[in-house]
């Protein structure tokens, strides 16, 4: 259970790191990179450890480096999708607003 609350917390840490270093992240909120982040790291532990990886020798950093990674890649690949796409529909409401 130590690494799950480990796995969190990095996680988490790493989403908000990649929130700041974002230059567009006034179009979503502060917590959703590590929401996302946190929950892929979750569930992956969860599977990883369901699938026995923590118990068997010479794999147990298995559910301690993976689920880490994972997670902020998927903080990475939110903020770079939802970034470019918040701030693709905004222009092009600010542009139709602008035209009537």
């Amino acid at each position: 259970m130590l690494s799950l609350t480990i796995v969190v917390l990095v996680t988490a840490a790493a989403g908000f790191i990649v929130w700041a270093n974002d230059k567009r992240h006034t179009k979503y909120g502060v917590v959703l990179p590590a929401a996302v982040s946190v929950g892929v790291g979750a569930v992956s532990w969860i599977i990883l450890m369901a699938a026995g990886f923590g118990y068997r020798p010479g794999m147990t950093w298995l559910p301690w480096v993976l689920p880490m990674v994972l997670g902020a890649a998927a903080a990475v690949a939110v903020v770079l999708y939802l970034g470019r796409t918040r701030a693709r529909h905004d222009l092009e409401r600010l542009t139709q607003a602008l035209k009537l």
